[in-house]
């Protein structure tokens, strides 16, 4: 396999990453309305909105933020260079981005409500199908691993094996969509999205020491975000490890 894989559209080959991203948010937006009619979500259509569009904004900024710390000295270094700045982006960042923008916006309108429920499968979904884009972009899209000696490692074009971690992101998000998938009701609201966001910092946490990056304290930004938000969220774990139903029962 040569990387990127470019996918085929009649004469035209497309860069995967925008193809599959662009797939990632139609398939997870379509799981998210299958859920939000499930659940019976009674919130107004202007609240929701109001939800959705802070998620938005909150995530690009977010996601902007933490990639641009990822390397503080690049980032001065290029900090007109337009491309550099609007070019790469974090889920990490994201994700943080997106949870501050919606608890200030639910501030400002007076709700109460934990709305974080129906995204947490989305989010498994979506991002696990954008790490596909990842995954056939290879060395151009910076998610690479680390070189390892192991029979399942990838070659991405510079005759080195690496871990494929955009492939453990995936198998691991399968599994937290199942786990989530199983949660025992009736559960505490907003108990789905903290397990969702716990289980992911954890993988992060874990999965970004097989990968290459600038390091401050022995763990990279990415890695002290997601330590940041396991410790915020940790007053919640005897309730998250409650919250899957046996599967005997």
């Amino acid at each position: 396999m040569s990387f990127p894989v470019y996918l085929p559209l009649g004469p035209l080959r497309l860069h995967p990453h925008f193809v599959v991203e662009a797939l990632a948010y139609f398939i997870g937006y379509r799981v998210y309305l299958k859920q939000r009619k499930r659940s019976g979500d009674h919130l107004s259509n202007p609240d929701r909105l109001w939800i959705v569009a802070a998620a938005i904004c909150g995530a690009a900024i977010g996601s902007k933020l933490l990639y641009w710390l990822g390397d503080p000295a690049v980032t001065v270094h290029r900090w007109n260079d337009l491309f550099y700045l609007m070019a790469g982006k974090t889920i990490v960042g994201g994700l943080i981005g997106g949870l501050i923008a919606v608890e200030v916006t639910k501030r400002r309108l007076g709700i109460l409500t934990r709305t974080g429920d129906l995204f947490a499968i989305p989010l498994c979904v979506g991002i696990a199908i954008g790490r596909i884009g990842c995954f056939l972009s290879g060395l151009s899209d910076d998610t690479y691993g680390i070189p390892t000696d192991l029979a399942w490692g990838v070659d991405f074009g510079d005759g080195v094996g690496r871990h494929p971690v955009q492939l453990y992101e995936i198998g691991w998000l399968g599994l937290l969509a199942i786990w989530l998938g199983l949660a025992r009701k009736p559960h505490r609201q907003g108990d789905l999205f903290k397990g969702f966001m716990v289980g992911y910092f954890v993988f992060r946490l874990a999965v970004d020491f097989l990968k290459p990056g600038i390091t401050f304290g022995g763990l990279t930004s990415i890695q002290w975000a997601c330590v940041i938000m396991l410790l915020y969220y940790c007053r919640d774990l005897p309730h998250l490890f409650q919250i899957k139903e046996a599967a005997t029962r």
